[in-house]
């Protein structure tokens, strides 16, 4: 049996999806079945309750299971909650966890979910328990977080000047991760993952541009402009100050743009590209899906586990 934790968050969501896609079984980690009714009516999936931070509240969730494929929210008490759960998982009997992260994760990171991405894993690899790290680049989903602006004005505002991304499709890492919750011979292994190319936010915007059929312009801004915007949708500042981190050491290069097809070439994926996905998500980048036209004049973060599956 394969636990997925953090299912009802945007990476978990789609990671069920794609277990429901191939209809295989699987439990879904969710702290309120409430809140994540789509989950339950997917097939073979079982939606189990608990708290990550809380080990008596998983009892159930961890019955029975070999595999986790190891997901939790970026936050404050990320790594203090991943290492818990790896604990809890260890002495519930699980064998073999997979972790997702970040191709940037590194001890010495000046980004803070980088380095406890990093502090984690080292903890994963030093628990007993058999390990596999999953490493994408920049989702491709993160662009329709700008669906607000690129409908209201037909532009999206970041302060990444010229620097290059290879962002992947989030379709493909789940593709990857089924592969690799599913056959036995990945233990020990590291992924790392990104899109089929590199591009610059100009480049991005030429091609929402293509997929829409309307004129998408990029428009540089400082950092400063882009923190103040994220103070005032809302966003805690602890999070506001790593997303800034991160803009900086993305327009200096952090590893970002290189392009990883390793991993799509091992596990026998075809690698979606930008033009592709743009495509697909047309209708809400214009704000003519009933998905996109919610987001317009938006003053919050988007909820993008609201879209539509593929």
């Amino acid at each position: 049996m394969i636990l997925v934790t953090g299912a009802n968050g945007l990476a978990g969501s789609a990671m069920i999806r794609e277990f429901a896609r191939q209809s295989y079984p699987v439990k879904a980690l969710v702290r309120s079945r409430r809140s994540a009714q789509a989950l339950e009516a997917l097939t073979a999936v079982d939606l189990v309750e608990g708290d990550m931070l809380h080990p008596e509240t998983l009892t159930n969730a961890l019955s029975g299971v070999d595999r986790v494929l190891l997901i939790s929210s970026p936050n404050q008490q990320m790594m203090e909650t991943q290492c818990t759960f790896i604990d809890a998982a260890k002495k519930a009997g699980v064998r073999h966890i997979i972790k997702l992260s970040g191709v940037t994760t590194s001890l010495d990171s000046s980004f803070l979910f980088s380095r406890m991405h990093a502090e984690i894993s080292r903890y994963l690899e030093q628990s007993g328990l058999g390990w596999t790290f999953l490493r994408p680049s920049q989702f491709m989903t993160e662009y329709l977080r700008e669906v607000p602006t690129i409908v209201a004005e037909r532009a999206f505002f970041l302060p990444f000047e010229e620097a290059k991304l290879a962002p992947v499709d989030l379709e493909d890492i789940a593709k990857a991760a089924f592969a690799l919750l599913t056959q036995p011979e990945h233990e020990g292994k590291t992924y790392m993952m990104s899109g089929p190319e590199a591009l610059n936010m100009t480049e991005i915007a030429e091609q929402i541009s293509l997929a829409t059929g309307s004129t998408v312009r990029y428009v540089n801004i400082s950092p400063e402009e882009r923190k103040q915007a994220q103070l005032t949708a809302g966003i805690p500042a602890y999070i506001v100050d790593a997303l800034d981190m991160q803009s900086s050491l993305r327009r200096e290069g952090n590893g970002e743009e290189v392009v990883h097809l390793e991993t799509h070439t091992t596990l026998g994926i075809r690698p979606t590209p930008f033009a592709e996905f743009a495509h697909r998500h047309a209708a809400d980048f214009l704000g003519t899906s009933a998905w996109g036209a919610a987001q317009n004049g938006q003053k919050h973060p988007l909820d993008l586990r609201t879209l539509p599956s593929a």
